[in-house]
């Protein structure tokens, strides 16, 4: 099972990689993810990649080290076709990696979940579906988690995305509250943008609990990795609630006692 969450693993990194790469033009790091979603097509169709007439399929170097692109879809082609994954699960992370790009607000909490649906569902899906489990039931309970996950990660880097020049917190949210974006600039959570924050925390939070019963469905290994996993995200979750979302005085992260703290509970772990 390892290898091939490995080779999803090293596709997602990829693809998300040439997504951020702030210095690079956004029309070029499209363009990077477009030859990225060629790849893809063209390691599904045929088991050998070769360089195309006019090379584009080999321009995607980074400014860092460069990875072995031909070794990485031959790997996950192997593991899509042994795995028997949706291909269109892929296709959709790409397509999120290409929002991040040209998107940098989200109007609505529906266009921002549409986003996780894209850019951390996936994921979820595609490791259920490794391990064997194929079951709309176990899907819908991951989304939720993944969806979790990615809203806690987005609130406890609110401060490092605003200076990137992202906002994930909704629009309509922050508007309904009062806060401004301006407000930012000067490194200070306002009242009106705690308010926006706690919003969107208190929905993350509904959706931890939505997401629980996956750790139930599954079993061995998986059900414990789940378990650390939806114990590690509340945890971040709750901190963030016990410092009111303030991400400018301290950004919470977990140490070696939260590490023991997960894996008692996770070990403890009772069904719901």
């Amino acid at each position: 099972m390892r290898p091939h969450i490995a080779a999803i693993y090293a596709f997602a990194r990829t693809a998300d990689d040439l997504a951020d790469e702030g210095e690079v033009p956004p029309d070029e790091r499209l363009r990077r993810l477009d030859v990225c979603g060629d790849w893809l097509r063209r390691s599904l169709e045929s088991p050998v990649l070769e360089r195309t007439a006019d090379g584009d399929c080999w321009q995607i170097e980074s400014a860092g080290s460069q990875p072995d692109y031909q070794a990485l879809f031959l790997a996950l082609s192997n593991t899509i076709k042994v795995c028997r994954l949706p291909v269109e699960l892929f296709y959709d992370l790409l397509s999120a990696f290409k929002q991040d790009v040209r998107t940098h607000r989200y109007q609505s909490w529906n266009q921002l979940l549409d986003y996780c649906r894209r850019s951390a569902n996936p994921v979820g899906r595609l490791v259920l579906r490794v391990a064997g489990y194929n079951d709309p039931v176990l899907d819908s309970a991951s989304d939720c988690l993944c969806t979790a996950l990615q809203l806690t990660n987005f609130l406890q880097d609110f401060e490092r995305d605003h200076a990137a020049g992202r906002i994930y917190v909704p629009i309509e949210d922050w508007n309904a509250c009062g806060a401004l974006d301006a407000d930012l600039f000067g490194r200070k959570l306002t009242p009106a943008w705690r308010s926006a924050l706690q919003r969107v925390g208190a929905r993350t939070r509904v959706l931890f609990g939505r997401g629980r019963s996956v750790c139930d469905g599954v079993y061995g290994g998986l059900a414990f990795e789940l378990r650390i996993t939806w114990h590690g995200g509340l945890r971040i979750l709750e901190r963030l609630e016990r410092n009111q979302f303030d991400v400018f005085v301290e950004r919470p992260k977990l140490g070696a006692r939260d590490s023991m703290v997960i894996l008692w509970n996770a070990l403890t772990w009772r069904r719901g």
